[in-house]
């Protein structure tokens, strides 16, 4: 049976519906806005695996072609590996939703999203987190509340809500935003150098519609919801936590003070070790059989580690002090350099602690945009970004299977941090590709790929209107108290309950990304960590600028050169020629690529100046006019009776009558010339028709 329920957004029914399709799911909800259809389909298993060690949820979003109309490309004609966009949905989706179930709930759960329908004026990613929020509440899988995802856009100083693609083109901002009822739970965007306020007042706009789309998934759930399934919460053994604590808690508590990562870890390993010996060797006297030994040590390895979090937290609580011996506000030490591989465009090295990023750019032609398809259109980018992050920058050996969700994602994120700062392809006509080697990972490394990718690109010569610097803040809580943590390292991350990371120039904030492993946050707290990630960012930006404070005057010596010329875009045809032959013909004489756009912006690109000039001088030549009265140095094409056919410029000849070639009578013209001769002419005359009429007799005399 349907049952649906629907609120009012930008004057069109926002419309969720269960019932009706995928019934077998545990839950399954479509929604309709306008043309856009998606359904969302929530699965969960039978039985929990709480062997896990986490919670098992899987979210994978779709877009199909035939939402909009379209034919996959390639040879098979259907949608295969999932997309950069899919990829990025799927991410956006599971991190505000990952917190909402519970911490006991360890059956594995499968969500899977679909674009159905699309106007392709709107992107359907932020409705993915609605429609699998709704997916659970109707579901039978336990689920604290729902959630719901916007977009904000800021045009003229006004926020709004859920913009269109022609909006985007002249938003300030693009802020995806998920939350509850209660509080907001994940940020995600980019924006043109916003300041905090703006970026706090944006959050708190989105957050009223939020408000509004949980209600509504409330009343569905009403309406159709099933009965949550029962789960067995796990119990605390209180007499083995005691008995670790007496045994392990002082020496755990020096351990974690041991300063850099590999000495803590190693401490902190010795003292895991020693417990867990110890407590074999107990079990083993009790005569304990196997299963029940791996049982309980399973028990102990788990309270060992939140023993663990204990102290760092108490630490940060009580002494204001962290684990590596910082300040809550201090920043780690910073090491750069630039320049650092002679053979690329531009590098350089960027070291905070115990992360370091290698950024390295590469400037190309057009030919090396990147091209990307999906349903709402084609789009090519002249500037993208790689992240890299292999085993051993965190001294694992593991199978490396290419770039995973986590490297995608935050490769993303620093792009979105660089791209408001790239120049227009009017202003440096250039393709830009950036990859971020981490060479070190200890908390972080997605910011300081901003870094190193702000440095690289200085130094290769590439015009940026300013540095963009990015930090990652933590958050502890514990009852009413909070902090809040600059430049967080690994363990902060892993034990703390935010992930804020905020990049900028010094003009203001340029992308953002907020996780929480809370159910939200307050605005203070936000308000809190926006301030002092600002205080952070200007810190890192002064250290940056002290290495390298604008990009360099000139290019690489190993890069590149462009230059543009325009021509009629109504002449484009001319200069590419029957099958390009023309074009082609242009590029091998001289060895520069040559592209041209829809515009007649014809784009010439060689690391020779020669070869550049070879090329433009041709290219002007076929589109320069013939001007009467100027002597042209020509090459004899073709002979006739009557004169000669002279080229005076790439493409256009005239002819030389017979009683204009020489000062003396002729009574043939083989006589005066021969085919290949190069040759002083005037031009006398152009006729209506372009034809034109060429004079050696009076390129001699000068009249």
């Amino acid at each position: 049976m349907l049952h649906s329920e629907n609120i009012k957004i930008r004057d069109k029914d926002y419309i969720l519906e269960t019932g009706a399709w995928a019934r077998q799911a545990n839950g399954s909800v479509v929604i309709r806005w306008g043309k856009i259809t998606l359904i969302a389909n929530a699965t969960a298993a039978k039985d929990a695996n709480p062997d896990a060690g986490f919670f098992p949820l899987t979210v994978d979003y779709r877009e199909k072609f035939y939402a909009s109309g379209q034919i996959p490309g390639g040879y098979f004609k259907r949608e295969a590996r999932p997309t950069e966009k899919e990829i990025l949905t799927s991410r956006l989706t599971d991190r505000p939703l990952r917190p909402l179930f519970p911490k006991s709930y360890y059956n594995e759960v499968q969500i899977f999203i679909t674009l159905l329908s699309s106007d392709g004026q709107q992107s359907a990613d932020v409705h993915a987190i609605t429609a699998a929020s709704a997916a659970l509440m109707v579901s039978d899988i336990p689920f604290a509340a729902p959630a719901a995802g916007v977009r904000v856009g800021l045009i003229n100083g006004n926020f709004i809500l859920f913009p269109d693609k022609n909006e985007m083109q002249e938003s300030k901002l693009n802020l995806i935003l998920a939350g509850t009822e209660e509080a907001v739970t994940m940020i995600e965007g980019y924006s043109h150098e916003l300041d905090e306020k703006t970026m706090l007042d944006a959050i708190k706009f989105g957050h009223t519609e939020i408000k509004r789309i949980c209600e509504c998934q409330n009343q569905l759930r009403e309406k159709a919801g099933k009965i949550k399934n029962e789960f067995a919460e796990q119990e605390e053994n209180v007499e083995l936590k005691n008995k670790i604590r007496e045994m392990a808690f002082n020496s755990l508590v020096e351990a974690n003070k041991s300063g850099d990562k590999q000495t803590r870890q190693s401490n902190l390993n010795d003292v895991n070790a020693s417990t867990i010996e110890k407590l074999e060797t107990e079990y083993k006297a009790e005569s304990l059989d196997e299963k029940e030994i791996s049982s309980k040590i399973k028990e102990a390895r788990a309270i060992l580690e939140d023993l663990e979090v204990e102290i760092v937290r108490n630490q940060i609580f009580n002494e204001a002090i962290r684990a590596d011996g910082r300040k809550l506000d201090e920043i780690r030490p910073i090491s750069i350099e630039v320049g650092v591989l002679p053979g690329t465009h531009g590098s350089s090295i960027f070291t905070r602690g115990e992360t370091q990023s290698l950024g390295v750019v590469t400037l190309g032609t057009e030919n090396d945009a990147q091209f990307k398809d999906d349903v709402e259109g084609e789009t090519i980018s002249q500037f993208y970004l790689h992240y890299n992050f292999l085993p051993f920058s965190v001294g694992e050996v593991r199978r490396y299977g290419g770039p995973g969700r986590r490297e995608i994602g935050h490769g993303k994120l620093a792009e979105n941090a660089l791209t408001n700062i790239i120049p227009s392809q009017s202003e440096f006509p250039y393709v830009m590709r950036i990859v971020s080697e981490i060479f070190e990972s200890n908390g972080s490394s997605s910011m300081a790929t901003v870094c190193s990718g702000s440095l690289a690109l200085m130094d290769a010569g590439v015009p940026i209107k300013g540095a963009v610097a990015g930090i990652a803040m933590g958050l502890i809580t514990q009852d009413d108290k909070y902090a809040v943590l600059s430049d967080i390292a690994g363990l902060e991350d892993h034990f703390g309950d935010m992930d804020f990371k905020v990049a900028g120039t010094s003009n203001g904030i340029t992308a953002f990304q907020m996780d929480l492993k809370l159910t939200g946050i307050s605005y203070e707290i936000m308000e809190k960590a926006l301030e002092q990630a600002k205080t952070g960012r200007m810190h890192i930006l002064g250290r940056m600028n002290e290495v390298l404070s604008a990009p360099r005057s000139e290019l690489s010596e190993n890069a590149p050169r462009i230059t543009t010329l325009q021509i009629d875009k109504e002449r484009i045809g001319e200069l590419i020629g029957p099958g390009g032959k023309n074009i082609r013909s242009i590029i091998e004489k001289s060895g520069a690529e040559i592209n041209v756009n829809d515009d007649g912006v014809v784009s010439i690109a060689s690391t020779s100046s020669k070869a550049a000039d070879i090329a433009r001088e041709m290219i002007e030549g076929q589109f320069a006019e013939a001007e009467i009265n100027k002597i042209y140095e020509g090459t004899v094409k073709k002979i006739v009776d009557f004169g000669a056919f002279i080229e005076i410029l790439p493409g256009k000849d005239g002819l030389c009558h017979i009683s204009k070639i020489s000062t003396t009578r002729v009574s043939s013209v083989e006589e005066a010339l021969k085919e290949g001769d190069v040759v002083k002419v005037k031009v006398i005359a152009v006729d209506r028709q372009g034809k034109i009429s060429l004079s050696i007799k009076d390129a001699v005399n000068g009249s």
